[in-house]
């Protein structure tokens, strides 16, 4: 019996973004910080964001879960990221990873992908074949990352600034 082949019709969504996102355990206090996140993922996704199309949890590794997530655009996933409770979780976590590791990478129906790392002890995903470089400039946010044309959807969660002084 042949196998039943098909695809997707995505021309209702000419300006997809798919991003995977993941949280590794670095330290034992890192499984307070991974168990801490679910129930506050959970409360997000169920909040239904404007945008979200999707989200699904993926297991890694016995210490390495994380999630993908289908939105509409940029501008809904960048409006979402720096809102609340997002925008208090990211700044609070880029000032104590609390024993993890996070990264997502970002990819665009329309062209063009983004990644960030922030404290993985390995090599994870683009990083892995990728040259690596200091989040900084105009590497600093995913817009400018991803070469993203348009207005930032509110303020940062934290300032390049703010972050790289208080290191």
């Amino acid at each position: 019996m042949r196998a039943k082949r098909e695809t997707v019709d995505l021309s209702a969504y000419p300006n997809l973004v798919v991003i995977y996102l993941g949280m590794r355990v670095n330290a034992l206090m890192g499984i307070k910080t991974l168990l801490g996140f679910g129930p506050k993922i959970s409360a997000a996704v169920e909040a239904k964001p404007d945008g979200l199309l999707l989200h699904e949890n993926m297991f890694y590794s016995l210490r390495h879960f994380g999630m993908r997530q289908y939105w509409r655009d940029f501008e809904s996933l960048e409006a979402w990221s720096r809102s609340e409770p997002h925008r208090t979780w990211w700044r609070t976590f880029l000032r104590d990873t609390g024993g993890t590791g996070f990264w997502h990478e970002a990819y665009f129906h329309n062209g063009g992908m983004e990644a960030v790392y922030v404290d993985m002890l390995q090599p994870t995903g683009l990083a892995r074949f990728a040259p690596v470089r200091e989040a900084t400039g105009a590497m600093f946010s995913a817009r400018k990352r991803a070469a993203q044309a348009g207005e930032t959807q509110g303020p940062a969660p934290i300032s390049e600034q703010e972050f790289y002084s208080s290191t």
